[in-house]
C-alpha cells in the first residue's frame, strides 16, 4: 500500500524533516499501527536518499513510534492498552499538579480556547479536535507557572496525539469533553484548587477508559496488523 507522503522540497539536511513528516503521519493516524514501512518506499515518495530515512526511522524507533516487524523490516508500533493506561497515569499526575497551581493563581483561561474546541467538534475536524484539546491543556500548563510541567508533558502528548488520532478516525469524539474543559477552567478561575483537581482527575479517567474501550473495539475489527492501515488517506500538508 502506497504511503500518504508528499515530496519534500530541496534542502541539505533531510533527517529532521523526514522524522517530522513520518511522526505527523503516525500521530494523526494516517499511517496506522502495525503498518509496515520501508526505507525504499519512503525515500521514493519523499524524493530523498535512503540515508536520512534510515536515521529518521532509527530516531522514531528510539522514541517508541516504530518497532521491528515480524520476520524482518519495521512497522508502526502497536498501541498496547497497558501502555496507553500507563501513559494516562503520568498525564493525570501532571495535569493534577498543573490545575492545582493554576487555581492557586486564580488564572483566567481564555474563553476562546473552549469555543475553538466546540467549533472543531461541530465540524468533526479531527486535526482541529486534537489541536484544540492540546491547546487547552497547554494553556493550563503555562498557567501553572512551572515550566517543567510543560516540558515533561510535551513528550507524552506526542504519544497521546497518536492514540487520539488512531481512535477518533474510526469512532466519534466524546461529546462531553468541552463541557468538562469548561468546568475545569471555571474552577481554576474561581481559585477552587480542590475542585479543579477533582474535575481534572475525572476528565482524565473518562478519557482513559473511553480510549481504551475504543482501542479494544478497533483491534477486534482489524485482527491483522496490515488491516490496521488507514485506507483513503489525505496527503500530508
Amino acid at each position: 500500500m502506497r504511503l500518504p507522503l508528499e515530496k519534500i522540497p530541496s534542502r541539505t539536511d533531510f533527517v529532521d524533516t523526514v522524522y517530522r513528516v513520518l511522526l505527523d503521519a503516525i500521530t494523526d493516524g494516517s499511517i496506522g499501527p502495525g503498518q509496515r514501512i520501508t526505507q525504499e518506499e519512503i525515500a521514493d515518495q519523499l524524493h530523498v536518499s535512503r540515508s536520512p530515512v534510515l536515521q529518521a526511522l532509527l530516531l522514531l524507533k528510539k522514541d517508541g513510534f516504530i518497532e521491528d516487524a515480524p520476520g524482518r523490516g519495521v512497522q508502526v508500533a502497536q498501541l498496547k492498552p497497558e501502555w496507553v493506561g500507563h501513559l494516562y497515569q503520568v498525564r493525570g499526575a501532571l495535569d493534577a499538579l498543573a490545575v492545582r497551581l493554576a487555581a492557586e493563581a486564580r488564572w483566567q483561561l481564555d474563553p476562546e480556547l473552549i469555543e475553538a474546541g466546540r467549533r472543531a467538534v461541530l465540524k468533526q475536524d479531527l486535526k482541529a479536535i486534537i489541536d484544540t484539546d492540546l491547546a487547552f491543556h497547554s494553556a493550563i500548563y503555562a498557567a501553572s507557572g512551572n515550566p517543567l510541567i510543560a516540558q515533561s508533558a510535551d513528550h507524552y502528548w506526542v504519544h497521546l496525539r497518536r492514540v487520539m488520532g488512531a481512535v477518533h478516525r474510526v469512532s466519534p469524539h466524546r461529546d462531553t469533553i468541552w463541557d468538562e474543559h469548561a468546568a475545569i477552567a471555571q474552577a481554576i478561575g474561581q481559585g477552587d484548587a480542590a475542585r479543579a483537581v477533582q474535575l481534572s482527575d475525572r476528565h482524565i479517567e473518562l478519557a482513559r477508559s473511553n480510549l481504551l474501550a475504543k482501542l479494544d473495539e478497533l483491534f477486534a475489527q482489524s485482527p491483522e496488523p496490515e488491516a490496521r492501515a488507514r485506507p483513503g488517506l489525505s496527503p500530508l500538508r
